[in-house]
């Protein structure tokens, strides 16, 4: 199992081939994703090098389906993975993981009792409890969004974000103590800035 050479495979790809109006689902998302894996792993008690060599697998390959499609990225992912990976020395039931994993991703997440899904997923989503760039990475999204003509106008975005925030939640332990205080400061936010435009147009 080459994990070097499979990450530097998908890495120029995305590199290359990933459409520049990918604000939010970038390269620089997927760099993201795979340090919060690893950093959620370590905390989690995540040892073996095996399923650590998987997780940070699947985290580089998660969003490589936007190399071929938006929607449904993650079976496209799984579509990709499959192809390349045994050419890595990736045996049939690690790939087989792998594809569980960036499955769970899918929204909404379904990690079921699976560990390393339950820590992609929250990889995945770690920013929704980050006070440093929340705002910024929201604005990416939608941006992207608005692009493919999936989002209306702020107002929509607003109340989107305040559903969603209202219905997520982490699914590790270490997730959850790290990001959760900060992700309902986020979503107060959220709210204020809804009421905020709310009274602006009235």
């Amino acid at each position: 199992m080459d994990c070097l050479r499979a990450e530097t495979y998908v890495l120029n790809q995305l590199r290359r081939n990933l459409s520049p109006s990918l604000l939010y689902h970038g390269l620089h998302h997927t760099l993201d994703v795979v340090q919060q894996a690893g950093s959620l792993a370590r905390a989690e008690g995540i040892t073996d090098t095996e399923e650590l060599a998987l997780l940070r697998t699947a985290a580089y390959y998660h969003d490589a389906g936007f190399l071929t499609t938006y929607q449904g990225h993650e079976a496209a992912s799984c579509v990709l993975a499959r192809q390349v990976l045994p050419g890595f020395g990736y045996a049939a039931p690690q790939i087989e993981l792998i594809c569980q994993l960036i499955m769970a991703t899918q929204m909404p997440q379904c990690p079921g009792d699976s560990h390393l899904a339950r820590i992609l997923c929250d990889a995945d989503l770690d920013y929704l409890g980050r006070p440093a760039d929340f705002w910024p990475v929201s604005q990416t999204l939608f941006g992207e969004l608005a692009a493919r003509g999936l989002m209306a106008d702020e107002t929509t975005w607003l109340e989107l974000q305040v559903q969603f925030l209202s219905t997520h939640h982490y699914w590790t332990p270490t997730a959850t103590a790290r990001r959760e205080a900060a992700k309902q400061e986020r979503l107060a936010e959220a709210k204020e800035r809804l009421e905020s435009l709310g009274n602006s147009t009235t």
